[in-house]
Order: C-alpha cells, then sequence, then structure tokens
C-alpha cells in the first residue's frame, strides 16, 4: 500500500465505481478523496446480489460527482499512471457508454434492468 501526499492525484476504487481524484487529506484508514473525473460509472442492481433481479432492492448508482469529497479506504487507492486527468463530464460520458455496451453484450433480464437505470441516470446527468 503506498503512502500519498495530499495534492496526490490518484485511482480510487469506491463501491463497484472507478475514480481519478485528489487526495485532500490522510484520515488515518482512510483518504479524504476530491473527485476529478470518472474512470469506470457504478454498477447497477444489488452488490450483494450481483446478476440477480427477483427478491432484491435493485439499487440505481449514481457516479461521484465533480469535486465531491469521499473518504475511500487506503487499501483502494492506487498511483495515476497517466499525466493527464481527463474532464469530469468527458469521463462521466464515457464511463456510461462503457458500462452500456457492456450490458448490451448479452440479453438478460439483470441487464436489462440495469440498462433502464442507466438510462435513467444518463437523463439526470445530461440534461
Amino acid at each position: 500500500m503506498s503512502e500519498f501526499q495530499n495534492g496526490t492525484v490518484v485511482k480510487a476504487h469506491y463501491k463497484s465505481g472507478i475514480y481519478i481524484g485528489e487526495v485532500m487529506e490522510d484520515r488515518n484508514q482512510h483518504y479524504l478523496v476530491k473527485i476529478l473525473a470518472v474512470d469506470k460509472h457504478p454498477m447497477q442492481g444489488d452488490l450483494h446480489n450481483p446478476g440477480k433481479t427477483e427478491d432484491v432492492f435493485f439499487h440505481q448508482r449514481k457516479a461521484l460527482s465533480h469535486k465531491e469529497k469521499a473518504n475511500i479506504h487506503k487499501h483502494a487507492v492506487h498511483p495515476y499512471e497517466s499525466e493527464q486527468v481527463p474532464d469530469y463530464d468527458d469521463s462521466l460520458k464515457q464511463s456510461v457508454e462503457r458500462l452500456k455496451q457492456k450490458l448490451t453484450r448479452r440479453e438478460t433480464e439483470f441487464n436489462q434492468h440495469a440498462l433502464d437505470q442507466l438510462n435513467d441516470l444518463e437523463k439526470q446527468y445530461f440534461r
């Protein structure tokens, strides 16, 4: 596990999403990270029952917003390898598109539910 100084740009896994952000503060077992871009959009549905749609609460999971701060466990924070941080809105659009492509590869009930949630989120994100 690497130690990061305040101001360091990192890649951070938070819930089921991956973000590019700036370390704001060391909080013992966590870093306070300010979100700068979305690398991977959070998966939709019940994270404890992946792939299931029956007898579970199918969650709609938004990406963390631009400049939102999140406490992220140190084990989930890694060096950011690129020199350029992508624009937040562009990165969000690209991450939504990648997830939509993944969900349309196979026709399953779960993928359709997740795609419906993602389409709704897309309307909220890009009004």
